[in-house]
C-alpha cells in the first residue's frame, strides 16, 4: 500500500512541477516528512536520489515544443548543482534535523513573500 502513496506522491509532484515549475523539494520532501514519516535527512536523500534519472524529460520536451527552454542555461545550471549538491550534502550531515527543517522552512517562506509580494 506504502507503494501506491508513492507512485500518488511522484504523480501529483509531477503535474505541479510540469504546471509551474516546483516538484522534488517543495512537494516531495515535506510529504515525505510529514505524511511518510521519514527524517529529513532520509527525505532529503531520497528527494535527491529520485532526481538521478531524467524525471523531467518529458515535460521539458513539452516546453521545448512551445520554445520554452534554454539548454545554455540549463546546461551551466546542471553543472553548478552537481557540484553545489556535494558541497550542501556534505554541509547537511553536520546539522540535526530539526535545523535542517527550520532552515527548510525557512527557505520556503521567504521564496513565498517574494512570490506574493515582489
Amino acid at each position: 500500500m506504502i507503494i501506491i502513496g508513492y507512485i500518488l506522491l511522484g504523480l501529483i509532484s509531477g503535474i505541479i512541477s510540469g504546471l509551474i515549475g516546483l516538484g522534488g523539494g517543495t512537494v516531495i520532501l515535506p510529504a515525505l516528512v510529514f505524511i511518510f514519516g521519514m527524517n529529513q535527512h532520509l527525505a532529503q536523500g531520497t528527494t535527491l536520489a529520485l532526481m538521478i534519472p531524467p524525471i523531467g524529460l518529458l515535460a521539458a520536451i513539452e516546453y521545448y515544443k512551445a520554445g520554452y527552454v534554454n539548454f545554455k542555461a540549463a546546461l551551466f545550471i546542471c553543472i553548478g548543482f552537481f557540484i553545489g549538491g556535494l558541497i550542501g550534502s556534505k554541509f547537511a550531515m553536520q546539522l540535526s534535523d530539526e535545523i535542517l527543517q527550520k532552515i527548510f522552512g525557512c527557505f520556503l517562506f521567504i521564496v513565498s513573500i517574494k512570490m506574493i509580494f515582489f
